[in-house]
């Protein structure tokens, strides 16, 4: 076995040099040494009774035998004392009456590996000290066996080790606090390991979201905020979809709204001062704020109004915006590198009717496009090259969508007016052909009106 022999690399797998075939001839018994594994084990050969001592060996004056499954079991030598002072289950089982028990047998342990090594905690100091480099998975497990066996200790010591260990992940947290509830062990305070996921305090959860909504929106770091608001939306959309959170989509939509007339009010001024005479003539330290504000105001309405249509909740928004005449007439006098961000608010109403995530009534879709179709008309340039999230067929799509949906005489004077724009800008201006061609065909080709004699006869009553 000392000896050195020269051995060369086969050149591919199943192909055996003429040193290897010599080598293999010379020490048949080393061949089969190498090439031949030993078969493993069955799994009904291994071993099926495991031994454990617990404490000085030679010194324990009982036998507590675990009954797992398949057969398998565990026979531990433990001390009497030890179990009795540490366990109110031992201490029952052991009482006076049955003090000369030796032996102790403990049927259907699950988890037979979790009972041996909680027994073994009752020989330790600290038993919180031996559980800092558990998992919480694994402390679960001992701090259920431990309720069994009730080991208040232990119990203790577990609770103390989840209210101090982070939980990784919701299922992790779902399954802590799970186990945590099911606790019916008197004197055992679980309080301090539920108030990471619940609070005493009542707060109002309209005044918290308040509070979060006033800081995103008043937030100078673009960074920060953008992020923030990507976040809080997110996380209002996963609020949404759980059945037990519908009783507080009310409280949730009246702070967003108080929010919207908070942005609304703020973007009103501003248009007021930017609108002023002499306000282009001023410095450019003065009038960044303005504008700057401008644009923050009328992205803040953006992200409000997408969370609300989110929520089905944005047809009182669509009021709102329908109703801001003043609004929409200094919008003309601003320039358009300041004012365009305003339009974007109407393309998204547009975009959210045509969709149909959200249905105003007729009255205020006729307003909103009375109001604010030419503003967006005379932006569009400027939105199709210096907006980068605009999509202009899907604007397109919403807008013309919207103007189908009023009366047949509403589509043709707001498509005739169209018409007119479109002839003079060309590509600066919507493409509402699509909407045009429905209107010409429900006017022209097909109209739905019954003739006149039928509906007169509908009218009036019938005579034999």
């Amino acid at each position: 076995m000392t000896e050195r022999k020269p051995t060369s690399t086969p050149s591919r797998p199943g192909v055996v040099s003429d040193d290897q075939r010599t080598f293999a001839s010379d020490a048949p018994a080393l061949s089969a040494l190498v090439n031949e594994r030993p078969p493993r084990p069955k799994i009904e050969n291994l071993p099926r009774k495991v031994a454990i001592e617990f404490g000085e060996p030679g010194t324990s004056d009982m036998k507590v035998i675990l009954m797992g499954k398949q057969g398998f079991y565990v026979k531990l030598s433990v001390h009497k004392n030890v179990l009795m002072e540490n366990s109110s289950f031992f201490a029952d089982k052991l009482s006076e009456e049955q003090s000369s028990l030796s032996c102790l047998e403990i049927e259907d342990c699950e988890d037979i590996e979790i009972y041996v090594e909680t027994v073994g905690l009752m020989y330790c100091k600290e038993t919180k000290q031996r559980l800092i480099k558990q998992s919480v998975s694994r402390v679960l497990r001992i701090l259920k066996v431990a309720e069994l066996f009730g080991f208040n200790s232990c119990m203790q010591s577990c609770l103390e080790y989840l209210e101090a260990v982070p939980w990784v992940g919701e299922e992790e947290e779902e399954k802590v606090v799970s186990s945590v509830l099911q606790l019916q062990v008197e004197g055992i305070g679980v309080t301090p390991v539920l108030k990471r996921v619940s609070s005493e305090v009542s707060n109002c959860p309209k005044d918290t979201l308040f509070h979060i909504m006033e800081l995103v929106l008043k937030s100078s770091e673009e960074r920060g905020r953008r992020e923030m608001k990507s976040i809080v939306l997110k996380l209002l959309r996963e609020n949404s979809s759980v059945p037990s959170y519908a009783g507080s989509a009310d409280i949730c939509n009246e702070t967003i709204y108080s929010s919207c007339r908070s942005c609304l009010d703020s973007l009103l001024s501003m248009f007021r001062q930017a609108a002023e005479p002499g306000f282009t003539d001023k410095p450019m330290e003065n009038k960044e704020p303005v504008l700057k504000q401008i644009a923050l105001e009328a992205d803040n309405l953006s992200w409000l109004l997408e969370i609300l249509a989110d929520r089905q909740a944005a047809d009182e928004f669509a009021v709102m915006w329908a109703s801001q005449q003043e609004l929409a007439t200094l919008h003309t006098k601003l320039p358009v590198v300041s004012r365009h961000h305003v339009s974007c608010i109407t393309a998204r109403l547009f975009v959210g009717i045509g969709r149909g995530e959200l249905l105003p009534s007729k009255d205020t879709r006729q307003l909103l496009l009375q109001t604010w179709l030419q503003p967006l008309i005379n932006d569009y340039s400027w939105l199709q090259h210096g907006c980068r999230s605009f999509d202009r067929k899907v604007v397109e799509e919403g807008i013309g969508r919207t103007i189908l949906t009023l009366p047949l005489e509403d589509q043709q004077s707001i498509l005739l007016a169209w018409l007119g724009s479109f002839l003079k800008a060309g590509d600066n201006c919507p493409n509402l052909q699509r909407a045009f061609e429905v209107w010409w065909r429900r006017t022209f080709v097909r109209p739905y009106v019954e003739p006149q004699g039928n509906v007169m006869q509908s009218d009036s009553p019938m005579t034999s």
